[in-house]
């Protein structure tokens, strides 16, 4: 099967069933993207199908059909994606770093689809992301200091 993962052609020989984030990260070895909970709830798998956040971990790559994938990896090519990367450093976001790819696949997606999000929006795009260190306010700064970029 093919796949369009970050502009480029990837050709894997994979079952249908199988869920993207091991295809990511076993057989790509693309390891940016993490795995956390296995049951799409925590969103440390979260990478981007046409733009929109999804969770890899219940995805089966069969379902992907021909939509590009993005992953952490390539997340600062889009402007949106450069300007949370860039936010996160600046405001060092980061604590121990682990839910931190899926963190800014979900901002990333919020403020591509938002460019101007309220605390509300924020909320509402991040809630299904878990930071087991609570960098929550730190996160939330983070995309508004993106947005204002």
């Amino acid at each position: 099967m093919e796949l369009r993962i970050n502009g480029v052609s990837r050709s894997v020989d994979v079952p249908d069933q199988m869920p993207l984030l091991w295809v990511l990260r076993d057989v790509l070895r693309m390891t940016g993207t993490k795995f956390g909970c296995g049951i799409a709830q925590c969103g440390a798998c979260t990478v981007h199908l046409d733009g929109v956040a999804v969770r890899s971990c219940q995805l089966p790559v069969g379902a992907v059909g021909g939509r590009g994938i993005t992953t952490i990896e390539g997340i600062g090519e889009t402007p949106a994606g450069a300007k949370i990367q860039k936010a996160w450093l600046d405001l060092e976001v980061i604590q121990c770093g682990y839910c931190q790819p899926g963190q800014i696949m979900s901002a990333s997606a919020l403020l591509a689809a938002n460019p101007q999000p309220d605390d509300a929006a924020i909320d509402a795009a991040m809630a299904g992301n878990l930071c087991r260190c609570g960098t929550y306010l730190r996160i939330r700064e983070g995309i508004k200091h993106a947005a204002r970029s």
